[in-house]
């Protein structure tokens, strides 16, 4: 009896060693097979030849010997010249633009490879250097690839360099890994703040008579700029003449109908520091400022007295703040109480008015009603009032005082005719940007101006893009053509201070 019970022992022993061999075969053999456990094989990271030394420091420092991945990846770049759909496991990891000097003529390179803009070797006729986008700035000028400018279009104009990590377990294990360091903000559309600067606008003398002629549709004259100028988020411009109903075609003084020449081209600020606004009479002034509000136009530089004419405008868009602050400082039309007319300047206001808005970390731009040069009695091209020295008093002096005081961005708004421009100091000075609307056709100068074309990003101002207009004696007023915009700048330029 004893003795079967001990086989029967011995059987459950030899039965519970075979099952523990079989259980630990199947187990091994499962590892094995699945490369888990003993015979795991730890994920490799391929870095592809397309990465360059700086990608792969960079990766390197995430993917250290403590990452244990269970899966392979596999990690390559790429260039582009059009911003690239993203899939999943890749990731926009910068843009570059090409950029040059600021005072360069040059807007374009062509490019068919966006590597060869980064190669020693390439060969162009404009010399330029590739830029992070995140380090362009006012003071160098960004160019054109293939005539597309990035700024106005974002998702042309640069090249975009696109990480992607190739791995079967990319969401749970790779994303969790870079995506901290590879989730950006690059500036676009719906971030970046693009505000249009004109010149003088005078909608009145002959352009009275022309508006009758053309049936009274005062849209006539913003036909071929209006699609241009309403297509940045702020559009200004100085406006000389009141509207009223004795415009004629010896006064400066606007037919009321003139307000749709500038809801036509999209007008959002209107500046008032023009020394002709009170030609038509306080009444036509005051009026004038009852349109500008019913039509949702900000008014800068002017107003209804003295102490409403002195407040400076402050824009608050896509987390970008700008003080404009807007000045008389010519021959008459500023208020100096109870009357409508022009904010004058007076130096210690200037002084407050910079500084408060230093203070609260807000981009400063000052406009100036300067003296005006008049050397304009030719019918040939005088480059006379091209100079910034060309009118009454210290003009250079005066406009290098304002960003010394700190402004960032010194603009002349009374100049008929456009005048040269400087980077000085830590900004930028335009001197005088001439006639964006006038009836003045018969002096070649006085039909050109500047628009001067801002980009902001994150209260940064990233560029100014200068572009000419002209107008005839159709006076319909409308972007230079390239080739002529070039020789004109580059005349300006040449007697910059």
């Amino acid at each position: 009896m004893a003795r079967k019970k001990r086989n029967r022992v011995k059987y459950f022993l030899v039965a519970v060693v075979l099952f523990a061999i079989m259980f630990a075969g199947a187990f091994l053999g499962i590892q094995y097979f699945t490369k888990t456990g003993i015979f795991r094989i730890p994920g490799v990271v391929y870095y592809d030849e397309s990465l360059n030394e700086s990608e792969i420091e960079l990766l390197k420092s995430i993917f250290t010997e403590e990452v244990d991945l269970d899966k392979d990846v596999t990690i390559s770049a790429r260039y582009s010249l059009v911003k690239p759909e993203l899939n999943n496991g890749e990731y926009l990891y910068n843009i570059s633009v090409p950029v040059t000097d600021y005072y360069s003529l040059d807007s374009n390179i062509e490019a068919s490879e966006p590597e060869l803009l980064f190669a020693d070797a390439y060969q162009s006729d404009v010399a330029f250097t590739m830029t992070d986008i995140d380090e362009l700035d006012f003071k160098k000028k960004l160019l054109s690839i293939n005539n597309k400018y990035y700024l106005d279009d974002f998702t042309e104009g640069a090249v975009f360099r696109t990480i992607k990590f190739d791995s079967a377990m990319f969401d749970d294990e790779i994303k969790p890994l870079v995506e901290e360091t590879f989730t950006k903000t690059f500036p676009e559309k719906s971030s970046v703040l693009t505000f249009a600067q004109t010149g003088v606008t005078a909608l009145s003398r002959g352009m009275n008579s022309k508006l009758v002629s053309v049936g009274g549709d005062a849209t006539y004259f913003a036909e071929n700029i209006k699609d241009y100028l309403s297509s940045f988020d702020l559009t200004h411009t100085s406006n000389e003449s009141s509207f009223t109903t004795f415009a004629n075609s010896s006064n400066i003084c606007s037919d009321t109908r003139f307000i749709d020449t500038l809801t036509a081209i999209g007008l959002d600020i209107v500046e008032l520091t023009g020394n002709h606004n009170q030609d038509c009479g306080n009444e036509a002034a005051l009026n004038s400022i009852d349109i500008y509000e019913q039509n949702n136009i900000k008014m800068v530089g002017g107003g209804r007295n003295a102490e409403d004419a002195a407040k400076p405008l402050n824009i608050a868009e896509k987390d970008t703040n700008i003080t404009f602050l807007a000045y008389n400082l010519s021959t008459g039309g500023a208020t100096y109480g109870n009357t409508p007319g022009a904010n004058q300047y007076y130096e210690e206001n200037a002084i407050s008015e910079i500084n408060a808005a230093k203070e609260r970390g807000d981009f400063v731009i000052v406009d100036i009603q300067y003296y005006e040069c008049s050397a304009y009695a030719s019918e040939y091209e005088d480059p006379t009032c091209d100079r910034a020295d060309s009118a009454a008093g210290d003009q250079v002096g005066f406009f290098r005082h304002l960003i010394d005081l700190g402004a960032d961005v010194v603009v002349g708004t009374s100049a008929h005719q456009p005048q040269t421009f400087e980077l000085y100091g830590n900004g930028a000075i335009y001197y005088g940007l001439g006639n964006l609307f006038f009836d003045q056709m018969w002096w070649p100068g006085t039909t050109r101006s500047l628009i001067l074309a801002h980009y902001f990003y994150d209260g940064k101002l990233l560029q100014t893009r200068i572009v000419p207009t002209i107008y005839d004696k159709s006076l319909q007023t409308k972007l230079l053509d390239e080739d002529t915009s070039k020789w004109f700048i580059g005349r300006l330029l040449s007697v910059r201070p």
